[in-house]
């Protein structure tokens, strides 16, 4: 080979390189995961004739929908669902075992997010801004795309409930906000920053809580088309402060007097205030638009669904109201989404926290098995009976999160014999109405129990946060007054364990799968489409019939 004849060669393959070192990976230009707290899957379709063909339905038809995902623990709450979805962990290794625990060494009673060492950042003084990520033991799905891009891309969280904004959003992001609602302001913790963004601090000026709020809340639709709803009075709701009925139409600038900026939580409204705060969020901050060529993550959650349906209940025409409201404002999203980042430049999905049962009382007056389990009676008389027997007041310290938290401290300093009380409150359990199971965690893996329940309470136990003992009620019971309104959830059933889990966009493949998947798959299958590493603590599996190979 003569010289001329090398250094075309050389030449060429000079080039060659150049081309395979310039190729860029497909990427989507932004993420956007929404969390619906409080979401049973059966919403997607139990109002889905009245929906319009923009909001869930979009979803379903140009998306991939796991329709059989559950959660993969006990107890069912907020914190712990935010935490799950974005780790691909349980609280058993992520250490959110509920929206408040108790730190076992110490008896200290811990919120989720709380981080005495920050300050909040904008609104009002207090506790409501001294939060951060801290508590959560491993990294989140936007912590490990942070890492990944050697923290180019940006990654925001977004919710009314501090714990929706700032679990999602992990250690590394780049902000969490929340709502004040003493002022009804957004603000965020020193944890991020110093203070809050010009845009932000102009996004509050404009006060559209007030505006949504002279607007009132009446029925989207004449209120006798909501026939899959109870009738408007009823016993089962829980009106506002200053309501004399829990009825429409509602005087929102009337009932701010007596509720405040807190009114907007238990409204529609309040989805709508969040997602118009995540469009300033993504216009302000480029979002999907990152000069590095990064893609983006916006962690969205829409709190007031939960506070809608904690106050009256699922069954309520105030529940199907605000889901046929928020399907407005999910297609009016996504149109923003598609017209500034571009469809199919970004990947979104949508989930729930935890689902939802009907009120106790009205599944018993439909004559089904139902019932109110009251931690405060039960409590006080496991104590009487062990105080007969150990010759000491308070061993239980508490029946938080389903789980028996003992008074750890009396039991060291007194000598007493821990295993002979956990037999007793065990064998005392077994006795009470409502309880299906109860089991020491230390046995918890071979308790006469449904494999699937065991497997959910092994995993809901962090052996520093959770109560030695964990007793599951019967279908339709859960804690609370006799006769209580409105509902909650935190039990194992399929009301409060079956969730929604859409994906849609780049990366997505269109369709849907009928087998069972968990709660604990979405990070991995965001991982998956973004191809970067699992979170450190995942224990899911991607769902790789969502995925469109790239």
């Amino acid at each position: 080979m003569n010289l001329k004849t090398t250094l075309f060669a050389a030449i060429g393959c000079i080039f060659s390189l150049s081309a395979v070192a310039n190729e860029t990976l497909p990427k989507p230009k932004l993420v956007v995961g929404v969390v619906v707290d409080q979401m049973r899957w059966d919403y997607l379709y139990r109002y889905y004739d009245r929906y319009s063909d923009n909001g869930f339905k979009r979803l379903l038809n140009e998306g991939f929908s796991s329709e059989n995902t559950y959660i993969d623990y006990v107890p069912t709450y907020t914190a712990i669902g935010h935490s799950t979805i974005y780790t691909g962990s349980v609280p058993a290794i992520h250490g959110i075992a509920g929206n408040d625990f108790i730190i076992q060494a110490t008896g200290e009673s811990m919120y989720c997010t709380q981080d005495d060492n920050v300050q909040g950042v904008g609104g009002g003084a207090g506790k409501i801004g001294k939060q951060s990520p801290k508590n959560l033991l491993v990294s989140t799905v936007t912590d490990q795309l942070r890492l990944a891009t050697n923290f180019k891309s940006k990654v925001i969280g977004i919710a009314i409930k501090d714990r929706g904004g700032i679990l999602p959003a992990g250690h590394f992001a780049n902000a969490a906000y929340w709502l004040d609602g003493t002022t009804g302001d957004w603000i965020t913790s020193t944890y991020y920053m110093k203070d809050l963004p010009k845009w932000v601090n102009s996004f509050n000026k404009q006060k559209l809580a007030d505006k949504y709020f002279k607007n009132g809340w009446n029925t989207l639709y004449p209120i006798d088309s909501y026939v899959l709803s109870t009738a408007d009075d009823n016993l089962y709701e829980e009106p506002f402060k200053g309501e004399e009925k829990p009825v429409f139409p509602r005087n929102l600038v009337q009932l701010k007097k007596d509720n405040g900026y807190d009114l907007i939580k238990a409204t529609p409204f309040g989805n709508s205030l969040t997602l118009d705060f995540a469009k300033a969020a993504i216009e302000s901050e480029r979002m999907g638009a990152n000069v590095d060529g990064a893609t983006d993550f916006l962690a969205v959650s829409l709190s007031s669904t939960d506070y809608v349906g904690h106050q009256f209940a699922i069954n309520s025409i105030e529940v199907e109201d605000t889901y046929l409201r928020l399907d407005a404002d999910i297609a009016s999203f996504l149109t923003y989404l598609d017209e500034k980042v571009g469809k199919g430049n970004y990947t979104f999905f949508l989930t729930a926290d935890h689902g939802a049962a009907h009120n106790p009382k009205y599944f018993a007056d439909q004559k089904g098995n139902a019932g109110y389990f009251n931690t405060v009676e039960a409590k006080k008389v496991l104590n009487e009976k062990l105080q007969t027997k150990f010759k000491h007041e308070g061993i239980i310290k508490s029946l938080t999160n389903y789980q028996v938290h003992l008074n750890n401290a009396l039991i060291e300093k007194e000598g007493l014999d821990e295993e002979d009380i956990r037999e007793f409150i065990v064998r005392e359990f077994k006795k009470i109405e409502g309880i299906a199971f109860v089991t020491d965690m230390d046995k918890a893996a071979t308790a006469s129990i449904p494999q699937k329940i065991r497997e959910r309470i092994v995993n809901g136990y962090n052996i520093k946060r959770s109560g030695v003992i964990q007793y599951i009620l019967e279908p339709q019971w859960f804690s609370g007054k006799k006769d209580g309104k409105g509902t909650t959830h935190g039990t194992w059933g399929s009301y409060d364990a079956h969730i929604p889990a859409v994906f849609m966009g780049w990366g997505v493949k269109p369709g849907k799968t009928l087998r069972e998947t968990h709660m604990t798959d979405i990070a991995p299958t965001i991982a998956e489409i973004l191809k970067i590493e699992v979170p450190n603590g995942n224990i899911g599996t991607p769902i790789h019939e969502a995925v469109e190979v790239k």
